[in-house]
């Protein structure tokens, strides 16, 4: 944890420097442009009756003022994003020292029909998702939760290269979530892609140059009226041609700005990080891969959306009455800049999508990153295809601390099942959420909690929370048999030669104990017969006895003892069957009986 806080605190303390030094230039500016005001002011009253003098004073200050103007907006964004980065370390300093609230929890993302998501506190408050999530995008976040959740084994040591060699550019993957929280964003890049698609263009071909002949001639007929040459009954009429050349199609004008001023603000975030995305230099393949499909032949992506946000933007200025009356009566500029939205549209639409893809992915891949630098002991597992599925040296749970935590080893082959037996609380669920978010972290291509971790990609299923439903009129032991049931068909062979993992928690609990031990028994036998391998954890110390006929299986407990009438874990995994169980002991200590 050093390394990633000294990091951390080191860039807070640069930023904290930055942002004050940033913070003396805006004030200096802000007198600067007060005394430039009052001199223009003073020059005015002071040559008043001199109008050759007072002009030029008044269109220099104004040049000077708008100069000014720009270079206080380019100091003022330089303020936002430190502050940002500022943000973004203290948060991680936080995140260190074991405060997750700034974060987002991704109950949304929360599914109990999952595979396994909901079994293993992958979403919610104090989630695994919440102490990943870095996302600054909404795609990215949604990609983000489905990486997690895909269950999806292809190019593991792809996915590796990529997270490692981005965990090593923490100062860019700060820059790329400062950029992208300094534009705040209300539409999603889906909305956006639909309206593209689905677009129909209304403007004619003929728009991409009269307006520019419209604008000649206006400006013609302008003189004309000052040398008095035409009255200005020409010029009234010439203004309400143009309008009316407008209101011909203002109905489809005005739709059209209304689904472009929600994308405004998207372009303009998106540009930017394209182009950081475009000036970096990658080397893994999955990344290389990322960064060229958003090249294309003539001009970056971040150009063409730079391209496209200064149109949005100057569309935008219809919003100003007098731009907006009078470009459209003398240049037609509505129907202009809706001809080059269009001709955007027409000539991009099929590559945005995938744009928008890239930008996600890398959002995501940020966080996973992230996790990554912040976890330097976490081991990238070897991925090999040995008899052993997992096979972990000090395997611990990420979520615990590591002053909390009891590391185990645990080796498992393919095709075994394990039945894991315990006193209550002596850590049989928390050990079943290890194994479990080890093997989702290592299929996304994270490191894991563990000292060495050698792994045979597969995909992971589990039963360890069920709940009744009201609202569906389900029991509990309905809901319970539902979730057996899914597991039966997930892992019956259908040609994909898919592996899994099954992980289960005491199942049939709905059911008295003889027709539990009978029910639990059977079903065991049907996953050995299915090829799977797994763990089931259980009070039943008869169904420990299934291993005396099936080699497959091999029995495990977690023990407790009782010293001087106080209860003692010490939460190991050990070979065998407990023998030592404390529901009696505990009603006793705590005067229920």
């Amino acid at each position: 944890m050093s390394k990633p806080l000294q990091f951390y605190t080191q860039q807070k303390e640069f930023f904290e420097t930055e942002l004050a030094e940033i913070n003396s230039k805006l004030m200096r500016s802000s007198i600067i442009r007060l005394v430039l005001v009052c001199a223009v002011l003073f020059g005015v009253y002071y040559f008043f009756s001199n109008t050759q003098v007072v002009i030029p004073i008044i269109v220099v200050g104004i040049i000077i003022f708008i100069f000014l103007v720009s270079k206080h907006s380019d100091l003022a964004l330089k303020r936002d994003k430190l502050k940002t980065l500022l943000a973004i370390n203290q948060t991680e300093i936080d995140v260190l020292n074991g405060d997750i609230s700034a974060l987002g929890s991704g109950l949304e993302f929360q599914d109990q029909l999952h595979a396994f998501s909901y079994d293993i506190d992958l979403f919610g408050k104090g989630s695994f998702f919440q102490n990943v999530n870095r996302t600054t995008i909404a795609s990215g976040k949604r990609l983000l939760a489905w990486m997690l959740t895909s269950n999806e084994i292809e190019g593991i040591p792809q996915k590796q290269e990529a997270i490692q060699e981005l965990s090593e550019k923490p100062k860019w993957r700060q820059n790329f979530s400062a950029t992208a929280s300094l534009v705040q964003v209300e539409t999603s890049a889906s909305q956006i892609i639909q309206w593209l698609k689905q677009h129909k263009s209304f403007v004619p071909r003929v728009m991409k140059y009269l307006p520019l002949v419209f604008m000649a001639l206006s400006l013609g007929i302008f003189v004309l009226n000052y040398f008095a040459i035409l009255p200005l009954s020409v010029t009234t009429l010439w203004f309400f041609i143009g309008l009316g050349i407008t209101g011909v199609y203002v109905k489809r004008i005005n739709q059209l700005y209304q689904n472009a001023s929600k994308a405004k603000d998207t372009f303009k975030q998106y540009y930017q990080l394209l182009a950081l995305i475009e000036a970096e230099t990658f080397t893994s393949e999955a990344l290389q891969k990322k960064q060229q499909e958003i090249k294309t032949e003539h001009k970056k992506a971040s150009e063409i959306f730079l391209e496209f946000s200064k149109i949005l933007d100057a569309f935008d200025q219809r919003n100003n009455m007098m731009v907006g009356v009078f470009s459209n009566a003398f240049a037609l500029r509505d129907l202009q800049l809706c001809y080059k939205i269009e001709q955007w549209i027409a000539t991009y639409q099929d590559q945005i999508e995938h744009w928008f893809e890239v930008l996600a992915f890398f959002d995501a891949q940020n966080s996973l990153a992230n996790y990554a630098f912040n976890h330097p002991t976490y081991v990238f597992p070897v991925i090999s295809e040995t008899e052993n599925t997992v096979k972990a040296i000090n395997l611990g749970h990420p979520l615990l601390t590591e002053a909390k935590r009891i590391d185990n080893n645990f080796t498992i082959q393919q095709q075994q099942f394990f039945i894991i037996t315990g006193a209550n609380m002596a850590g049989k669920s928390t050990f079943l959420r290890t194994v479990s978010l080890s093997i989702v972290m290592a299929n996304v291509g994270m490191p894991v909690c563990a000292e060495a971790f050698e792994y045979n990609p597969i995909k992971l299923i589990t039963s360890m929370r069920t709940s009744d439903s009201l609202t569906d009129d389900e029991s509990y032991f309905f809901s319970e048999l539902k979730r057996l049931k899914f597991i039966v068909d997930e892992i019956d062979p259908d040609g994909k030669g898919d592996r899994y993992f099954i992980i289960l928690d005491e199942i049939l609990k709905g059911t008295n104990s003889t027709d539990k031990a009978i029910g639990s028994r059977k079903f065991v036998e049907r996953l050995v017969r299915s090829n799977a391998t797994g763990i089931i954890a259980t009070h039943d110390l008869s169904l420990c006895e299934i291993s005396e006929e099936l080699p497959e299986v091999k029995n495990y407990y977690f023990d407790a003892e009782i010293i001087n009438n106080e209860l003692h874990f010490d939460y190991t995994f050990k070979q065998g069957v407990c023998k030592n169980m404390n529901a009696s002991f505990l009603l006793q200590k705590m005067e229920i009986i």
